[in-house]
């Protein structure tokens, strides 16, 4: 079958606001190449679970598809249309199953040595969008706030080295209630500047106090989906013949209710479930966790607050007592979490730098409980540090 051919109830599986989406968008779909059409249907068909920033990319893509005219259409998909194709690989499911067709695609320009000329007009059609389809600017200037170092004592190692050079290290700030006043700048940006999905709160453990406002993501309430998702997987991984594509393919078609995920919020839900379905790490590793869990709310959400807390992970020992030992037997390892949540935190920071408006955005590390944090903002003296005693009130008054 070929893109030429499609008719609306081709798509009569899609969940109801992608179906809505496709259908009203058949002339502009019928016009593209196999070779790119499934990449777009594999974004289109989660378009019920897809974060606002998300959809609004998808929408304005297709759009400017219905509006190029055919000589424009041969410049932007003509590289596209030079992709030779396998009768495998057209007569696939690539309707209901586009991200399992694009894996397929993957290996075919890989053997038929069409890479290069397949990343070629993937790049220059990537180019042509974000010319044509800037990312909007933010309402306000975003901040990140990323808290280090719970449970460990002074740490040994200077703290901060890739970030310092980006703004100014703190050493003397009072740590007193230093996490409540960090939650709660979040919480009053959430109140006073309300958007869906707009401001989060991820933590690498329990969840501190906190109001509603702010969507909240935590390694300790997915224990439970956790603990569902390494029994299955252990189970998956004894059947004969089991490899890694096949697990992978088996871990990209469970469903929220597979984990015992509350599916009342979906677009959560599913975020939720792909954290710990594509992550590597996130189902054993806490600071795994709260890393993947920001670069992908960063990345898709495009949140306009972000506050992330590192909590201690497990001690790394083999993979199989990681993955199915006893969890009253697990011990922490707060010394090298710490190790992990700084880097984590400059992670963050560059992630942050990727989106729109990231010349007037504001960064915050805090290390929990002691006196060290570090700044970055437009209005921030970069690779500079103060000895001088200072507080979080006066820090967010330059940022927040």
């Amino acid at each position: 079958m070929f893109p030429s051919d499609l008719k609306a109830e081709h798509f009569r599986d899609y969940p109801p606001l992608a179906r809505k989406l496709v259908t009203a968008n058949l002339v502009a779909l019928r016009r593209l190449p196999l070779s790119f059409l499934p990449s777009l249907l594999r974004e289109a068909i989660e378009y019920d679970f897809k974060f606002p920033a998300e959809r609004k990319a998808l929408e304005k893509e297709i759009a400017n598809v219905n509006a190029l005219s055919p000589e424009q259409f041969k410049e932007w998909f003509g590289g596209f249309e030079q992709i030779r194709l396998s009768q495998k690989l057209e007569h696939f499911d690539w309707i209901n199953l586009p991200g399992q067709f694009v894996e397929q695609l993957s290996a075919h320009l890989w053997t038929t040595h069409q890479l290069d000329a397949f990343r070629n007009a993937a790049t220059d059609y990537g180019n042509r969008l974000h010319a044509v389809a800037p990312p909007e600017p933010p309402a306000i200037r975003r901040l990140g706030i990323t808290v280090v170092g719970q449970g460990a004592n002074a740490s040994e190692l200077p703290l901060f080295r890739k970030l310092r050079p980006h703004g100014a290290y703190f050493t003397h700030v009072n740590p007193e209630n230093g996490l409540q006043q960090l939650l709660g700048a979040a919480t009053a940006r959430a109140k006073a500047h309300p958007a869906s999905y707009g401001h989060w709160y991820i933590d690498g453990g329990q969840e501190a106090p906190c109001e509603g406002a702010l969507t909240r993501v935590s390694y300790q309430a997915l224990e439970p989906a956790r603990t569902a998702l390494s029994g299955r997987l252990q189970k998956d991984i004894e059947k004969p013949g089991m490899g890694p594509e096949t697990l992978r393919t088996l871990l990209a078609q469970l469903r929220p209710a597979d984990l015992g995920l509350d599916d009342t919020e979906p677009v959560l839900t599913r975020f939720q479930l792909k954290l710990l379905t594509e992550g590597s790490g996130t189902q054993i590793f806490s600071t795994t966790f709260a890393q993947w869990a920001a670069r992908e709310a960063l990345r898709r959400a495009q949140p306009l607050t972000l506050f992330v807390r590192f909590a201690p992970r497990q001690r790394q020992r083999p993979m199989n007592e990681l993955l199915y030992g006893n969890p009253a037997s697990r011990e922490l390892d707060p010394r090298g979490s710490l190790v992990d949540a700084d880097m984590g935190a400059y992670y963050n920071w560059l992630n942050q730098q990727r989106l729109s408006g990231a010349a007037e955005a504001s960064f915050l590390v805090w290390y929990e409980g002691h006196g060290e944090a570090l700044m970055i903002g437009p209005s921030v003296p970069r690779g500079t540090v103060s000895n001088d005693a200072t507080d979080f009130k006066a820090l967010l008054s330059w940022i927040a």
